[in-house]
């Protein structure tokens, strides 16, 4: 199939929330799993995708796709008509990339120095998210008064955003906020969110009786 993406992943990575994007989309996609407990994603063949050695990758039209941030807003671009995505000369485009990249850029590291326990460094201002109070906060402020970050209108930012604040809750390296709840619980409430569980508890299933 031409338009086929050929999805890297493993279930218990962030590809959770590149499944949920397909699902969104209803892309025509083909599975590849990556074992990582077995380091598949070492192997000379998988590094040929990303030699980074981590998961997830699209293939899409003979272009390899890394990075949850850029996937999600690429296949947001590829497929117009899931309406995930505000077109280009949308003022309401830079608010969409805003803050898809400060999820990228602030949100998801802030979330994994906090869930790792690394110390706050004197020089605190030199890290892409600065305080971790401060970037909370501001993430708090990004889906007030919602329902999503472009009003009423879902984005492929809030799929992302959503997931990491998901995770953050998980982990509890975030505050159980009402916001936060209620914005994560609306999100996932999606029928495509739904459906895109049911894959990745399928996935790993299959990965198990693989090993």
């Amino acid at each position: 199939m031409a338009d086929e993406i050929v999805f890297y992943t493993s279930p218990m990575s962030r590809g959770r929330m590149i499944q949920w994007m397909l699902e969104e989309t209803g892309a025509p996609s083909r599975v590849e799993l990556v074992d990582l407990q077995k380091n598949e994603q070492k192997n000379p063949k998988f590094l040929a995708i990303n030699p980074m050695g981590k998961v997830p990758a699209i293939v899409h039209r003979g272009v390899v796709v890394t990075e949850c941030a850029a996937i999600c807003t690429y296949l947001a671009d590829a497929f117009p008509a899931a309406q995930l995505a505000p077109k280009s000369d949308d003022p309401a485009r830079g608010t969409y990339l805003r803050w898809m990249f400060f999820g990228a850029g602030c949100v998801d590291p802030g979330l994994m120095d906090r869930m790792l326990q690394r110390p706050t460094p004197e020089r605190y201002q030199a890290l892409g998210y600065g305080r971790f109070e401060d970037m909370i906060a501001v993430l708090e402020k990004a889906i007030t008064p919602g329902p999503y970050i472009l009003g009423e209108r879902f984005s492929a930012a809030d799929l992302y955003i959503s997931a990491q604040i998901g995770f953050g809750l998980m982990t509890k390296t975030l505050e159980a906020s009402p916001a936060f709840q209620a914005y994560a619980a609306r999100c996932n409430d999606r029928p495509a969110y739904q459906r895109a569980l049911a894959k990745t508890e399928e996935l790993t299933v299959k990965m198990k009786a693989a090993s």
